[in-house]
C-alpha cells in the first residue's frame, strides 16, 4: 500500500492511498496522541510502513488506518467519560498504555478476564471517588 498524503485535524490524523481511498485516526483512541500539543502532533515522521512521533514514542500502522473497526463498551465509557484519563488507568491496571488505547478504539479485543480487570478497577475508581464524599468518622 502506497500512501501519498498525510495530514493532521483538530480530531484526527488522516491519510490518503495511491488510490484515492483516504483513512484517519482519531487522536482520542491514542492517549499519548490525545494528550499531546497540537505542536507534538505536526511533529511526525512517515516511513513505508506508518506514521511516527518520535517526542511522544507513538507509532501507528498505515495498515492500521485501513482495518474495519468497531465501536466497543470500552470507548463508549471513555467518550461518554472524558474526565477519565486512559493512561492512569492503564498505568494502574499494569497494561501499556498503547495496548488499552487498542482496547478503547476497538483494534484489539480483551480477553473476559482483562475486560474484567478493567471494568473493576473503574469501579473501584467510583467507590474511592464515592467514598471521598462521605464524612469522615
Amino acid at each position: 500500500m502506497k500512501i501519498i498524503q498525510t495530514w493532521i485535524t483538530d480530531e484526527a490524523v488522516w491519510v490518503r492511498r495511491e488510490d484515492g481511498v483516504d483513512a484517519f485516526e482519531r487522536f482520542a483512541d491514542y492517549p499519548r496522541l490525545r494528550d499531546a500539543t497540537p505542536e507534538q502532533r505536526a511533529h511526525f515522521v512517515m516511513d513505508a510502513f506508518g506514521i511516527n512521533w518520535p517526542e511522544l514514542d507513538e507509532d501507528l500502522s498505515f495498515e492500521g488506518f485501513f482495518l474495519p473497526k468497531k465501536e466497543s463498551m470500552l470507548y463508549r465509557i471513555f467518550i461518554l467519560h472524558p474526565e477519565l484519563n486512559a493512561s492512569a488507568i492503564a498505568r494502574r491496571i499494569g497494561i501499556s498504555q498503547s495496548l488499552f488505547a487498542q482496547y478503547i478504539s476497538g483494534i484489539k479485543t480483551p480477553s473476559q478476564k482483562r475486560l474484567d480487570e478493567i471494568l473493576n478497577t473503574l469501579h473501584n475508581i467510583g467507590e474511592e471517588l464515592v467514598a471521598l464524599s462521605e464524612p469522615r468518622t
